[in-house]
């Protein structure tokens, strides 16, 4: 099988306070052994084209698109030939379940529209954080792909390999990160003291993520593997390498 291993830069942004070069970060990137970065953001339709431009003329590839509105997200994914989009997600567990779920179908059935998957990332803190909460809307939304945060779903108690089990079939990516404890007497209400998210190899939680790997190549999953590190304590670099070095042993 071949895969590609993507970034979800998110962790990049803080540690820097933002992309000021994407042409100097992908080089980064490249020389990590990382394949591209999870989503193209552009401020419009015609930066994103010389974006994605600069993705292929550097030998990089991105998985989706993250624009001003969701529907520019969806058209700009479907002209580049995505495969799916992210359903917006700043929807905190105040939000009634039945209306997230009809805001998610609705965004399903926009999506299908530009021959594209409308796809659930579960979170802490958000609507879709524990693994019920995960199943109640893999049923309620039937049309609904998956990426799977790995690292979110064990630290709300979760069985990851579990739910790939139930849901390989409906999986668009997966979003791979160790835990660290930082203080374990702090709930999940306030997650972001309770822990943080680190490098692979790095993690004090028990997240096992050879027995990931495995479900996932009995499964014949064949789609992006993405580091996602939301806390770096040293030069990104060292931790994205690393974190690279272990998915290709993994996957190897």
């Amino acid at each position: 099988m071949k895969y590609k291993i993507g970034l979800a830069d998110y962790g990049l942004n803080v540690w820097y306070g933002g992309c000021y070069n994407l042409e100097q970060r992908l080089e980064m990137l490249r020389e990590c052994g990382i394949d591209g970065i999870e989503r193209l953001s552009a401020s419009d339709m015609a930066e994103a084209v010389q974006n994605a431009a600069l993705f292929h003329r550097m030998g990089m590839d991105f998985t989706t698109c993250s624009m001003a509105s969701p529907e520019l997200t969806m058209k700009c994914a479907c002209a580049f030939g995505k495969e799916y989009v992210w359903f917006p997600m700043p929807f905190g567990k105040d939000v009634p379940f039945a209306d997230y779920c009809r805001r998610a179908n609705g965004f399903v059935e926009a999506a299908a529209w530009y021959n594209l998957k409308g796809a659930l990332h579960n979170h802490l803190g958000c609507r879709v954080e524990s693994q019920q909460e995960l199943e109640d809307f893999m049923q309620a939304v039937p049309g609904a792909a998956l990426l799977l945060d790995i690292a979110h779903l064990h630290a709300a108690g979760g069985d990851c390999v579990e739910v790939i089990r139930k849901y390989h079939h409906r999986l668009v990516a997966v979003h791979f990160k160790d835990i660290y404890y930082v203080d374990k007497s702090i709930g999940l209400e306030r997650w972001w003291e309770r822990l943080r998210f680190c490098e692979l190899g790095g993690g004090n939680a028990g997240l096992d993520c050879a027995k990931i790997a495995e479900e996932l190549i009995k499964h014949q999953y064949q789609r992006w593997l993405l580091i996602e590190q939301d806390t770096h304590l040293q030069d990104p670099k060292i931790d994205l390498k690393k974190s690279a070095d272990i998915l290709k042993t993994l996957f190897a």
